[in-house]
């Protein structure tokens, strides 16, 4: 015969286990449902002597009526402890006591970004591990350009790299989508620098315009907008011819900081038309506009920042000045 003491073991030791409804559930159907174990007694009762049957089935209905009575108790607290906690959601900031505020690259970037989508301009995010085809080769970087080296690069194997600009973004973009396009491309790039305004990790955001008629006032324009709209007055400003193998005119952009000494922020110029012809796109309907911004260096200059270690060594005495 079935050993009734090893069942009301197991029974309390499952019980104990129970989280919530599914589980209930489960324990119901193991010893209450149609193949249960007091389905089971039942069976064995049938072929009991009429002496024992009385006394067997009392002692059935009381275990019966024990597991019943344990099974509500634990439903009812599992549905008290449901209602007793509080949902949180961890994506949300803390509202009680603050700790932190945001880095002065990010103030940066959210600055920037929110400049272009005033204009129309879309933000895409790509790779940041990038093919040699799409960093260089579709970007007119010719194949000895000292960018390729391995003294410059940081390169995976003879194909893949971190990439060294976000303006990769672009080529892919530009494989999927058609004229007229108004984006801007961010996130980190990683070149082999390292002294006091150089890092090997840092952040850029590159503009990138396509439409018809697009020509050098549209591109002075929105660089004379956005140094204004960046630091909140008039600078001095010096536009000095350049070279990029992207662009075609190219040219640097130079303001004057608080030491009056003239300071390059910015590379931009009107896209290479080899490149546009690259992806079939007519250069006699179309034309662009491209320039590239080093987060960390305006950064730099916008906070007076002398050495860009600063920004990464997690100084909290440091990073409370830009609450």
């Amino acid at each position: 015969m079935i050993n009734i003491i090893k069942i009301i073991k197991k029974f309390i030791i499952n019980i104990k286990k129970l989280k919530n409804k599914k589980d209930i559930e489960k324990i119901k159907i193991k010893y209450l449902g149609k193949k249960g174990y007091i389905n089971y007694l039942l069976k064995i009762l049938k072929n009991s002597s009429k002496k024992k049957k009385p006394i067997i089935g009392k002692k059935i209905n009381k275990i019966k009526k024990y597991f019943i009575k344990k099974i509500n108790i634990y439903k009812k607290k599992i549905i008290k402890n449901k209602k007793n906690k509080k949902y949180i959601d961890l994506s949300l900031p803390g509202y009680k006591y603050i700790i932190g505020n945001l880095h002065p690259i990010t103030i940066t970037i959210n600055k920037i970004e929110n400049f272009f989508y005033k204009l129309g301009f879309k933000n895409i995010i790509g790779k940041e591990i990038e093919d040699k085809y799409h960093n260089f080769d579709l970007l007119n970087i010719h194949k000895y350009h000292p960018s390729r080296t391995k003294k410059d690069t940081f390169w995976i194997n003879k194909k893949m790299l971190l990439r060294t600009q976000t303006t990769c973004i672009q080529t892919r973009y530009l494989k999927k989508n058609k004229p007229p396009l108004k984006i801007i491309t961010s996130g980190c790039v990683f070149r082999k620098d390292n002294d006091s305004t150089h890092t090997p990790m840092f952040h850029q955001i590159d503009c990138f315009l396509i439409d018809k008629n697009i020509n050098f006032s549209n591109l002075k324009y929105i660089i004379k907008k956005f140094i204004f709209y960046f630091f909140k007055k008039n600078i001095d400003i010096k536009i000095l011819p350049s070279y990029f193998p992207f662009t075609k005119p190219s040219a640097e952009v130079f303001i004057k900081n608080k030491k009056n000494k003239w300071i390059e922020i910015l590379g931009c110029g009107l896209i290479h038309k080899k490149i546009l012809n690259k992806f079939k796109i007519n250069t006699k309907k179309y034309s662009g506009l491209a320039l590239g911004l080093g987060v960390e260096r305006l950064t730099m200059i916008k906070y007076n920042i002398k050495n860009i270690k600063t920004l990464y060594k997690n100084n909290i005495e440091f990073l409370k000045q830009f609450n």
